[in-house]
């Protein structure tokens, strides 16, 4: 099964071409990896999976069954309730606890039952294999610990696909091949993800593709 499908399509922000010609594919359980320069479009290329741009010049452009140039705004929060996000920054909400911060993201789509919360809160905690007091805030937290934590919000609602955005950016070498291990397990269990990154140990640990954004072109990249 396809889970994004892109063909001959420009990204444009303001009517400024900032990748033109994308092609791309994801099959259900890809992990592929997205590489180039600040600047280069990496950050425009994962807002147009969003549905954050305006797509004109397209011949297909499908993410997990929607029709990204003729998106409305009641689909976009189905679509994006499909994708998880994982942040260089974690993007923890630093005044609430960690249970917390985990139970913020089912109310907000909608899941009120405390006691299932629980359970799922419990379940993706085990996954990411992380054993802390769930009273204590990020901040007491080391950055591995948070972007456990991070990676545990992004899979709360069983994801079609994850995105992680420079995921190992802001951690040492030891905690990133951590969090390295830990894509590789949810990649075998069948999650789909697109990692955008400059973690060349990253890269050569993970299997997939390599895609790069550069002077306005998105092409493939060879690995060596």
């Amino acid at each position: 099964m396809k889970i994004i499908n892109i063909i001959n399509t420009d990204l444009q922000i303001n009517q400024k071409t900032i990748l033109e010609n994308v092609n791309f594919e994801l099959i259900e359980g890809d992990l592929k990896f997205l590489i180039g320069k600040t600047g280069s479009g990496k950050t425009t290329f994962i807002n147009s999976i969003f549905g954050n741009l305006e797509i004109e010049k397209s011949n297909k452009f499908d993410v997990l069954g929607f029709n990204i140039k003729r998106l409305t705004e009641k689909q976009i929060p189905k679509l994006r309730r499909k994708i998880g996000f994982v942040f260089q920054d974690f993007k923890l909400l630093n005044d609430r606890s960690i249970y917390d911060n985990l139970e913020f993201v089912l109310e907000a789509i909608g899941h009120n039952n405390k006691k299932e919360n629980n359970e799922k809160i419990k379940r993706v905690l085990k996954l990411v294999g992380i054993e802390i007091s769930l009273d204590k805030f990020p901040e007491e937290l080391s950055g591995g610990e948070q972007q456990r934590i991070a990676i545990a919000r992004s899979i709360l609602n069983n994801p079609e696909l994850i995105i992680a955005d420079e995921p190992t950016g802001n951690l040492d070498p030891e905690t990133s091949l951590e969090i390295i291990e830990l894509f590789q397990r949810l990649n075998k269990f069948g999650t789909s993800m697109i990692i955008a990154t400059h973690d060349y140990n990253l890269i050569q640990r993970l299997k997939g593709k390599i895609y790069k954004c550069e002077d306005g072109k998105f092409f493939e990249v060879k690995r060596k």
